[in-house]
C-alpha cells in the first residue's frame, strides 16, 4: 500500500537529490541580490546590501576587483568634496587611515609626500597607490556577508532569463547561473542592461537632441568656465601648429600617419559614434628598486609615433616654452602619489589617449574587446618607450621620462602594466530621465536626487582629422566647470518600466554625452552604486518593483546612511 508518508519521504529525497545536483555541478545560486561587475560602484552596492541585512554576490568577470579605483586611477576626480558621502566617503576616510599607518610607507617617508589634493585637517585622504585602495576595498568588504565570483562573464546572448519585465535568472558563459530577486548591472559596459534588452545608446548626441550646446562634434578645443567661453591653448590637448599628417611631409598622394581619419571632422555640434578617448591611468615609479624601465613592444611600429616627432619638431622656440600648460617638456600629467609613485594621465596633441581606436569597443566581444585592450597597452608601450628612448625625441624630454618605469609590486603582470584600461565612457541607459548639459548647470533640478555629481562637463579627444590649411589636429575636448553640484536622479538608473523592473544600472547611467562627462567620476559611481542597492533592498522589503518604490522612504535611508542630496553653498 502506497502511504502519504512514503510519498512524502519519495518527494523529499526527490528535493533533496535536485539540490545536491545543483550544488555539486556549481550551476545555480540564489541572492537577494545579484551585482555583476566589481567596479567601486559595484563594490559599495554589496557593502551596502550586506548593511542591510540582503545576501549579495558580485560576480566580477576579470581577477581583480575595484576597476580604475583599483587599477591606476590614485588621482581623484572631484569637483566638490562637500558632495560626497556615504560609503563613498568612508573609503576616502579609509585611505587616510591606512596611511597613517608608517608600515605602509615603504619608499618614501610620509613627510616627503605632497599633494594639493589632500588638507590636514580634512577627514580624508584623495591620493593613493592602486594596492591601497584594494586593501581598503578588502578590509571593508571582510566586514561584510558578501560573495565574490571571478572570471565569471555573462553569457551575452542568451543569458538573462526574464519572466515578464523581471530578470530571473543570469547565466555566465562558465554555465554557472545566478538567480536574484534584484540585479545591478555595475560594470563600466553594461553588458547585463543590454543583454537585458534595455534601451541604451553611445556615441554622442546632437546638440538639437537635448537642446545642449557641448555635445556631437566639438572641432574648437573649447573651455567653459563660469558660463563664459574661452579660448583654450592651441596645445592643450592639441598639436603644435603646422604639424604635417602626410607619410611623406607635403604629400598627399603617400596616405595619412595613423590613426588619422579620412575626411574633415564632421558638423560642429552634430551627432556621431565616436567614444572619446581610452588610455591606461599608468601606476609609475622613479625608485631604483622598485622600477620596471619602460621596454620596446615586440610589434613596435615607429610610423605611429611620427606625429609625435613632428609635434616636438614643428616647436618654434626653446623646447622649454613649447608649451604653457603643465610640464612644458612631457606629453603627460605626471601626479604624485604616496611611495613614489603616480597617477599618470593623458596631456597634449599625442599622449597616452589612443585617440580614435575605441569606437568598437562597447558593442565588441569578449574576444575583440581584448584585442582592443592589447592594442591599447602595445601604442601606450611603444609611446613610453619612444619618450624615454628614441633619438628623435629631445634629450631633455629622454632625460625626465627615462627616470620613471612601471611598479614591480603593484599589479599581476610581471611587466607592471595594470589589467584594468580607462573605459571612460561606453554604453549609456535611455530611461524615463535623460540626464543632460541643463541638470549640470543647473538649468534643470530633479525632483529625486540619489547623488550629487560635481567634476565639470569633460570630454577627451574622439578623433584625430586634417584641417583646412592641411594640418593634423584633434577634436573632441571639451572641459566645462564653473558650475554647482547638482542632483542626479533615480529615474535615470533604472530601465523604462516596461523594459526591466528589477534591474538598477549606476555606472552607465540615462544621460547624453556631455553630462555623462561630469557624472563618470569614480566617487560619484561609488555613491550611486550605494543609492542603488539601498533602492534594490526597500524594494525587496516592501515586495514591490524599482519603479514603483516610494522615493521618500529611499530618500529618509539615504540620508540616514549620510548620503549627501542636496548643496549649501
Amino acid at each position: 500500500m502506497f502511504s502519504t508518508k512514503n510519498f512524502l519521504t519519495i518527494i523529499l529525497a526527490f528535493i533533496a537529490s535536485s539540490v545536491f545536483q545543483l550544488d555539486a555541478q556549481g550551476q545555480t545560486k540564489e541572492y537577494d541580490i545579484v551585482i555583476y561587475g566589481g567596479t567601486s560602484a559595484g563594490i559599495a552596492a554589496a557593502i551596502q546590501s550586506s548593511r542591510m541585512g540582503k545576501s549579495v554576490v558580485v560576480i566580477e568577470p576579470t581577477s581583480r576587483i575595484g576597476g580604475l579605483t583599483t587599477g591606476g586611477l590614485g588621482a581623484t576626480d572631484i569637483g566638490n568634496k562637500q558632495a560626497i558621502g556615504g560609503i563613498s566617503r568612508e573609503f576616502y576616510q579609509n585611505i587616510k587611515k591606512y596611511y597613517e599607518n608608517p608600515e605602509n610607507w615603504k619608499w618614501q617617508k610620509p613627510d616627503e609626500y605632497r599633494q594639493s589634493r589632500n588638507r590636514k585637517e580634512e577627514d580624508a585622504m584623495w591620493t593613493f597607490e592602486p594596492s591601497a585602495a584594494m586593501k581598503v576595498y578588502e578590509q571593508m568588504m571582510a566586514a561584510e556577508e558578501i560573495d565574490v565570483e571571478y572570471k565569471q562573464r555573462l553569457n551575452r546572448k542568451t543569458g538573462v532569463k526574464k519572466q515578464g519585465q523581471k530578470i530571473v535568472e543570469i547565466e555566465m558563459e562558465s554555465g554557472e547561473k545566478y538567480r536574484g530577486k534584484m540585479f545591478i548591472d555595475a560594470t563600466y559596459e553594461g553588458d547585463l542592461m543590454a543583454t537585458s534588452g534595455v534601451t541604451y545608446t553611445y556615441g554622442r548626441e546632437s546638440n538639437k537632441e537635448y537642446g545642449e550646446t557641448l555635445n556631437g562634434v566639438q572641432a574648437n578645443d573649447i573651455g567653459i568656465t563660469l558660463k563664459r567661453t574661452v579660448s583654450m591653448n592651441s596645445v592643450h590637448h592639441n598639436f603644435i601648429d603646422g604639424v604635417d599628417p602626410y607619410i611623406v611631409k607635403g604629400d598627399p598622394s603617400s596616405g595619412l600617419l595613423p590613426f588619422i581619419v579620412e575626411g574633415g571632422p564632421g558638423i560642429d555640434g552634430h551627432a556621431d559614434k565616436g567614444i572619446q578617448a581610452y588610455c591606461f591611468r599608468m601606476t609609475l615609479t622613479d625608485h631604483p628598486e622598485n622600477r620596471i624601465p619602460f621596454k620596446k613592444p615586440a610589434n613596435y611600429n615607429e610610423l605611429e609615433y611620427e606625429l609625435l616627432f613632428r609635434n616636438y619638431e614643428a616647436a618654434d622656440g626653446p623646447i622649454e616654452e613649447m608649451y604653457s600648460y603643465g610640464d612644458p617638456l612631457v606629453p603627460w600629467i605626471n601626479s604624485q602619489m604616496p611611495n613614489r609613485k603616480t597617477d599618470t594621465n593623458n596631456q597634449k596633441g599625442f599622449s597616452t589617449d589612443f585617440i580614435g581606436q575605441n569606437y568598437d569597443y562597447p558593442e565588441a566581444g569578449y574576444d575583440e574587446r581584448e584585442e582592443i585592450i592589447e592594442r591599447h597597452r602595445s601604442y601606450q608601450q611603444g609611446l613610453m618607450w619612444t619618450l624615454a628612448y628614441h633619438p628623435r625625441i629631445p634629450e631633455k624630454v629622454r632625460d625626465v621620462v627615462s627616470q620613471w618605469g612601471t611598479c614591480k609590486d603593484e599589479y599581476e603582470r610581471k611587466d607592471g602594466w595594470q589589467q584594468q584600461l580607462y573605459i571612460r565612457e561606453a554604453r549609456r541607459m535611455i530611461s524615463d530621465y535623460v540626464m543632460t548639459q541643463k541638470n549640470c548647470e543647473g538649468l534643470e533640478v530633479v525632483d529625486d536626487p540619489i547623488s550629487l555629481a560635481a567634476y565639470g562637463m569633460d570630454s577627451h579627444q574622439v578623433q584625430r582629422y586634417v584641417d583646412a590649411n592641411g594640418f593634423v589636429q584633434n577634436e573632441g575636448n571639451v572641459e566645462a566647470h564653473g558650475f554647482s553640484p547638482y542632483p542626479i536622479s533615480y529615474r535615470s538608473i533604472v530601465p523604462k518600466k516596461d523594459e526591466c523592473n528589477n534591474l538598477l544600472i549606476p555606472v552607465c547611467v540615462s544621460s547624453t554625452h556631455i553630462a555623462f562627462g561630469s557624472i563618470r567620476m569614480e566617487p560619484v559611481f561609488m555613491i550611486l552604486g550605494q543609492s542603488a542597492a539601498t533602492a534594490a533592498v526597500l524594494a525587496i522589503e516592501n515586495k514591490t518593483d524599482v519603479h514603483s518604490l516610494n522615493y521618500n522612504s529611499l530618500k529618509e535611508r539615504l540620508l540616514k546612511d549620510k548620503q549627501i542630496l542636496t548643496h549649501n553653498p
